[in-house]
C-alpha cells in the first residue's frame, strides 16, 4: 500500500535527490571540463582533434548509458530499486575520482584508453541510476501528483551541473593559473569521493519502493525483465513510441541548452571560460525551479502537451537565441580603443631544428570588452614567407554590462529544457507496470539522453569545424532531431497511464 505520508515523501525524494545529484555532478564534470581533459590527457599536436576526441569520450559515456538500463533495470526490477542505485552511486563515484588521480598523456601514452574506460564506467553507472531513482520516488507519490514529485528528481541533472560550474570556478578564482593547470583541475574530480560517502550513509538508511515490495511479498516480480519489457508486443511499442515521441527529442533539447551552449560560447564565440561558467550558472539557477513548475503543470493539463510545446520552441528559436549570443562576442562588431603586441621566441617541442614565434595581442575596445590573441608562427614556415598561424587562441572578456543578455539568451534556452525535461519522469513512470518499470522506462530514457542527447556537442562541434558550414551549421543536428521527434510525438504518443 502506498504511503501518503508528507513527512515520507520529502524524505524519499531527499535521499533520492542527494545521490542522483552527486551521480549528475561526477558525469558533467568530465564535460564542464573538457578543454583541460583535451589538453591533459591527450597529444597536443593538434588541439582541434585532441578536443573532437575529448568530445567523443564524453559522447562515448553517453552512448553505453543504454547498456548500463538494461543491466541495472533487470537487477532493479529483480532485487529492489534501494540496493540497485546504491551500487549505480559506488561505481559512478569511484571512476570519477580515479580521472582525478590519472597520470598526464605527457608521462602516460595509454592516458586516453584510461579515461575512456572509466568514462565508460560513468555511463553504465548513470544508465542504472536515473531509473532508478525516478522510479522509486514515483512509486512512494500519491496518485494525481507524480509530476509534481518527480520533477524535483528532474531539477538534479541541471543542479549537478550548476554544482559541478561552482566548484570548477572557486577552484579556479583559488588558485593562481598556473597551478590550476598544472594540478588544481584535478580537485573537481577528487572532491567526489567525499560527496559519494555522504551519499552511500544517506542511502543506505532508506527503505525499498512500497510497491515492489508488495509485488515482491506477493510473489509477482518478473523473473526476466528483459523479456517482459521487450519480447512483449504491446510493451515494446510503448518503449519505441517513448523514445521516438518523447526521450529523443527531450534529449537534444536538454543537451543543446545546457551542454553545447556552454561549447558554442568558449569554443566558437571564444568567451573566457570563467566568465561563460558563471553566467551559465547564474541563469541555471534562476531557471531550476520551472522544473517542479511545468511537473506540477503536467499533473493539472498532461505531460504530452507541455513537453510538445517545448520541443517546437526549442526549433523555432534556436538559431535567433545562438545568432546573438555569436554577435555579442564578435570582436568584428567591436571598435578598437588601446592594443599592445608582444612577441616572444621558443623551441618547438615537436620538431627540434624549429622555433615558435608567439605573438600576443591584448586589445581593448570602447565597450570595455577585452581580447586576448595569441599566434602561434612557425620560424621555418616564416622564413619562406608562409605566414599563415599553426595555432590561433582568442579569448574574449565581455564588459559586465553583456552579463544580463547572455544570462537571459541561456535562462530561455534552459527554460525549454524545464519544459520537456520536468514532466518526463511522470510521463515515463506511467507508460508502464510496476513490475517491469525499472527496465522499460530507462532504455527510452537512455537512448534518447545518452544517444541523440549525449551526441550533440560532439556532433555539432563537428559540423560546424567541418568545410563549407558556418558557426549555426551545428545546431541542424538538434533542431531536426527535435523536429522529427515532435512530429512522431502529436501523432502517435497517448497519455495512458498503465496500471500499477
Amino acid at each position: 500500500m502506498r504511503d501518503n505520508n508528507k513527512n515520507n515523501i520529502w524524505k524519499v525524494i531527499s535521499a533520492s535527490s542527494v545521490g542522483t545529484l552527486i551521480e549528475w555532478y561526477d558525469f558533467y564534470i568530465f564535460g564542464s571540463l573538457a578543454t583541460i581533459i583535451s589538453e591533459k590527457f591527450f597529444p597536443s599536436t593538434n588541439p582541434t582533434t585532441a578536443f573532437l576526441a575529448t568530445l567523443a569520450t564524453f559522447a562515448a559515456g553517453f552512448i553505453v548509458r543504454p547498456f548500463g538500463a538494461l543491466f541495472f533495470g533487470r537487477l532493479g526490477d529483480i532485487v529492489g530499486r534501494k540496493y540497485t542505485f546504491l551500487l549505480t552511486l559506488i561505481i559512478m563515484g569511484g571512476s570519477t575520482f580515479l580521472i582525478g588521480c590519472m597520470p598526464t598523456y605527457a608521462t602516460f601514452s595509454f592516458a586516453p584508453y584510461l579515461i575512456l574506460i572509466l568514462r565508460l564506467l560513468q555511463g553504465l553507472a548513470l544508465g542504472g541510476e536515473y531509473g532508478g531513482a525516478a522510479t522509486y520516488v514515483a512509486e512512494h507519490a500519491p496518485e494525481g501528483k507524480r509530476g509534481y514529485y518527480t520533477s524535483w528528481i528532474q531539477t538534479t541533472a541541471t543542479l549537478g551541473l550548476f554544482v559541478s560550474l561552482i566548484v570548477i570556478i572557486t577552484v579556479q578564482k583559488s588558485l593562481s593559473k598556473e597551478a590550476y593547470n598544472e594540478w588544481g583541475w584535478r580537485l573537481p574530480f577528487l572532491l567526489s569521493i567525499f560527496l559519494v560517502i555522504v551519499s552511500i550513509v544517506i542511502r543506505m538508511k532508506m527503505n525499498e519502493s512500497p510497491l515492489f515490495s508488495k509485488l515482491k511479498s506477493e510473489g509477482k516480480t518478473s523473473t526476466n525483465p528483459l523479456r517482459d519489457s521487450f519480447g512483449n508486443k504491446a510493451n515494446m511499442k510503448m518503449v519505441l513510441l517513448a523514445l521516438f515521441g518523447a526521450t529523443m527529442g527531450q534529449g537534444v533539447v536538454w543537451y543543446t541548452g545546457q551542454f553545447y551552449a556552454q561549447t558554442f560560447l568558449i569554443k566558437t564565440c571564444g568567451l573566457e571560460a570563467t566568465q561563460t561558467n558563471t553566467w551559465i550558472g547564474i541563469a541555471l539557477l534562476l531557471v531550476t525551479p520551472f522544473f517542479v513548475v511545468f511537473g506540477w503543470l503536467s499533473d493539472k493539463i498532461g505531460r504530452k502537451g507541455i513537453m510538445l510545446t517545448g520541443m517546437l520552441l526549442a526549433v523555432i528559436c534556436y538559431r535567433p537565441i545562438f545568432k546573438n549570443m555569436y554577435e555579442i562576442c564578435d570582436t568584428k562588431n567591436k571598435i578598437e580603443a588601446t592594443s599592445t603586441i608582444i612577441t616572444t621566441k621558443k623551441i618547438n617541442p615537436n620538431k627540434a631544428k624549429d622555433s615558435l614565434v608567439v605573438k600576443t595581442s591584448n586589445i581593448v575596445f570602447t565597450d570595455s570588452s577585452k581580447l586576448l590573441l595569441t599566434e602561434t608562427y612557425s620560424l621555418e614556415k616564416l622564413q619562406i614567407n608562409n605566414n599563415t598561424p599553426v595555432d590561433t587562441k582568442k579569448t574574449i572578456t565581455l564588459a559586465s554590462s553583456y552579463q544580463w543578455s547572455i544570462t537571459l539568451y541561456i535562462f530561455i534556452l534552459v527554460l525549454f529544457v524545464t519544459m520537456v525535461y520536468g514532466p518526463i519522469a511522470a510521463f515515463l513512470v506511467e507508460l508502464f507496470p510496476t513490475k517491469i518499470r525499472y527496465t522499460s522506462m530507462s532504455l527510452p530514457y537512455h537512448i534518447g539522453n545518452g544517444v541523440f542527447g549525449g551526441l550533440v556537442p560532439f556532433i555539432a562541434t563537428l559540423i560546424t569545424v567541418s568545410p563549407g558550414s558556418d558557426y549555426l551549421s551545428g545546431l541542424w543536428y538538434p533542431m531536426g532531431v527535435a523536429a522529427v521527434c515532435f512530429v512522431i510525438g502529436i501523432l502517435y504518443l497517448s497519455s495512458k497511464k498503465a496500471s500499477d
